[in-house]
């Protein structure tokens, strides 16, 4: 179940809303069969437990009980706060367990979970979050890597909204007290409230950076998908770190194309253009009528989502 991107609920409506800190990561589902194993699969579908192997006591945790639980996996920096980038440093690494459990030690993940779609051998995505939340707390489900945090019920969005901001988190989720579990789907029952304007993005080229960016990518040029196209959405050339640059420009170059992606060739002298296959996260302040965006910088590389996923 996705959320979709709103605003605060009215003062006069939020005692019908609980509001959970939004976690920073990986979204997973986690299969406990009730045997002793654990299957953990991102938000694709794709088969990624062996990326985290100290998740995997999770099952003898909760023995025989099987159980199919949602949540969303970090990597906390020194405030406890998740933090993407660190995360970044795990993921993708489903394909090399030996790789994976090294780092492990150096960058140890954490689940945070927040709902539960199956239990005691039946679904309860019938049932209404309260009651789903009530179960998933009596599961007394703290760990060593993982941890079900609070949910703020009652007239408290506000402060909730005012807590998050003052400590430079992500932002909250809104969830209606009566909605159901609803897979798959984007439910205006569950609402994702950011600090900060965000937008998913799909690099179709760049621009080559000059002096010390020699041979690095100056700026991205990234768009939009709508209704299977790519629409030109503007270009990016602050928010980066060397590092960034470093990285980002290895992808651009193993993804180099002859043809501009965008339904429209953007004005952009000296454009280089790739295949639409890499994913990012950018911050704006606002967009044009066009839909352009205002002020944009860069925020993040999304390896977990595809172009597709932004349909």
């Amino acid at each position: 179940m996705l959320a979709t991107p709103g605003t605060l609920p009215p003062p006069a409506v939020e005692d019908r809303w609980a509001f959970e800190v939004k976690q920073d990561g990986q979204r997973a589902m986690i299969y406990l069969p009730g045997d002793g194993t654990a299957l953990v699969r991102s938000r694709s579908g794709a088969d990624i437990t062996p990326a985290y192997p100290e998740l995997l006591p999770l099952a003898d945790f909760l023995g025989s009980r099987p159980a199919v639980l949602d949540g969303e996996i970090v990597a906390l920096d020194d405030r406890g706060h998740s933090d993407f980038e660190r995360l970044q440093q795990r993921m993708g690494l489903a394909g090399s367990p030996a790789r994976a459990a090294s780092m492990a030690a150096q960058v140890p993940a954490h689940l945070m979970l927040f709902d539960v779609a199956h239990l005691d051998s039946r679904p309860v995505t019938g049932l209404p979050y309260t009651e789903r939340r009530g179960l998933l707390e009596g599961l007394g489900l703290a760990g060593p890597a993982w941890s079900t945090p609070a949910a703020i019920v009652g007239h408290h969005g506000a402060q909730a909204w005012e807590m998050v901001r003052n400590a430079g988190l992500e932002g909250l989720l809104a969830k209606r007290l009566t909605s159901r579990y609803e897979p798959g789907v984007r439910s205006k029952a569950w609402l994702k409230i950011k600090i900060h304007h965000l937008a998913d993005v799909v690099i179709g080229g760049w621009v080559p950076g000059r002096g010390r960016l020699n041979g690095l990518p100056g700026a991205v040029l990234v768009g939009e998908q709508r209704e299977g196209l790519l629409h030109y959405a503007g270009s990016i050339g602050t928010g980066w770190s060397m590092a960034d640059r470093i990285r980002l420009a290895e992808f651009l170059r193993s993804a180099a194309a002859d043809h501009c992606p965008f339904t429209e060739v953007p004005p952009v002298a000296g454009a280089r253009w790739v295949l639409p296959r890499l994913v990012g996260e950018v911050r704006y302040s606002t967009r044009t009528r066009t839909g352009r965006l205002r002020h944009p910088s860069w925020h993040r590389l999304r390896p977990d989502l595809a172009p597709d996923d932004l349909t």
